[in-house]
């Protein structure tokens, strides 16, 4: 849903007469309450806001996913090490950075 001029609403708007953005908002048109000259604090439906907080969720799960499957893929390839020689290593690494 694209903002336009009229979805902008001042705080000082806002606060004389906040039943009406949040009527609109919950009739579908998003409001951006700005402060200052910047945008501050959006007025959104709760539905909506649950959507898009469902949304979040899926894409985090999304790119679980991926990242479980690469690394799935990695293992088939035999692109795997040994996680305490990994960890080992890195200590020596640590020792030897620090040491010198």
């Amino acid at each position: 849903m694209a903002i336009s001029a009229g979805d902008i609403v001042s705080l000082c708007q806002a606060r004389a007469n906040l039943p009406e953005p949040a009527d609109q908002a919950k009739a579908g048109s998003e409001k951006i309450v700005r402060k200052n000259g910047k945008s501050y604090v959006p007025i959104i439906d709760a539905q909506r806001l649950d959507y898009y907080d469902q949304l979040e969720r899926e894409h985090i799960h999304l790119h679980l996913i991926a990242e479980a499957s690469s690394g799935l893929a990695d293992v088939a390839a035999g692109r795997v090490e040994d996680a305490r020689d990994a960890l080992s290593d890195l200590r020596a690494r640590r020792r030897n950075r620090f040491a010198g």
